[in-house]
């Protein structure tokens, strides 16, 4: 597994280096957008309104927007040394609580944990307390430039680390639209919908489920690719350095004429201001 970040974490005295590895990845069906006309992949490309051009890499800066149109940029020098700062600590455990104490709404991404070099004993003790005392640990810790709250808890015979929206990041669940207060239902309609609950409950197999539209999209390219229904996208035009140069001395020379009747219509002007002067 790739190795997406590497430090330690900790839990009173005891420290234990570690490398965290993305637990889950995304299998969506990335589609191209193309020009119809020739099947050519469509570029974008950063562009400054104001200047009416395309900007490099190396032109743009990161700024925060406190105002409309008003900016505070940041040095990437400073954004990097304060990332380094808050990397360089170890993770700690703050607390330890039971995960059904966390609402769902709270997880975002999961990383397997495994121990770095010299860390496999204190990996074990920590593993093992956690599942003996049935908790999870809560920490804090510095992902891709981003604060990110965290819990430490076992899967299967792996430590994983699971971050989690802080509490500012979940909106209220008060402003939710057109949400009844109470249901005026009957007896009968809640006895039925219960027993249909009870009917239709079982034991949670992850392996039961599959993603039906993924398949039939790939059922889909393939068939359409068996069947030779396929674009080949067209190679871009290079520019014509004989034609560049041919409009840039058309340009010229049209420039150079304007620039000869304004020259003479100048003397004409000039010099007829002269006779009648005399």
């Amino acid at each position: 597994m790739h190795t997406m970040w590497k430090g330690s974490i900790s839990f009173g005295l005891v420290n234990i280096p570690i490398k965290l590895h993305a637990a889950t990845e995304n299998k969506d069906i990335k589609l191209r957008q193309l020009h119809e006309e020739c099947h050519s992949p469509v570029e974008y490309k950063k562009r400054c309104p104001v200047c009416d051009r395309e900007v490099e890499s190396t032109e743009i800066v990161k700024a925060y927007e406190y105002a409309k149109n008003k900016f505070v940029v940041l040095d990437e020098e400073d954004l990097e040394q304060l990332k380094k700062e808050q990397e360089d600590k170890a993770v700690e455990i703050i607390d330890f609580v039971k995960l059904e104490e966390i609402d769902p709404i709270y997880f975002e991404r999961s990383y397997f944990m495994s121990p770095n070099e010299g860390g496999t004993k204190a990996y074990g003790l920590l593993r093992q307390a956690l599942a003996d005392t049935g908790k999870i640990g809560v920490a804090k810790i510095i992902i891709r430039s981003k604060e990110q709250l965290a819990i430490v808890r076992v899967y299967e015979n792996t430590l994983i680390m699971e971050t989690i929206h802080f509490p500012d990041e979940v909106r209220n669940v008060q402003d939710v639209p057109n949400v009844p207060e109470e249901s005026e239902l009957s007896k009968k309609e809640l006895s039925t919908a219960v027993t249909l609950i009870e009917q239709l409950t079982e034991a949670f197999d992850p392996e039961k489920y599959n993603d039906d539209y993924r398949t039939a999209l790939l059922e889909l390219i393939e068939a359409k690719r068996n069947n030779e229904e396929v674009k080949t996208a067209k190679d871009p035009k290079k520019p014509d350095n004989v034609t560049n140069l041919m409009d840039a001395l058309e340009k010229s020379l049209a420039n150079t004429k304007e620039t000869k009747k304004k020259t003479t219509k100048r003397k004409t002007t000039a010099s007829g201001k002269k006779k009648k002067t005399s």
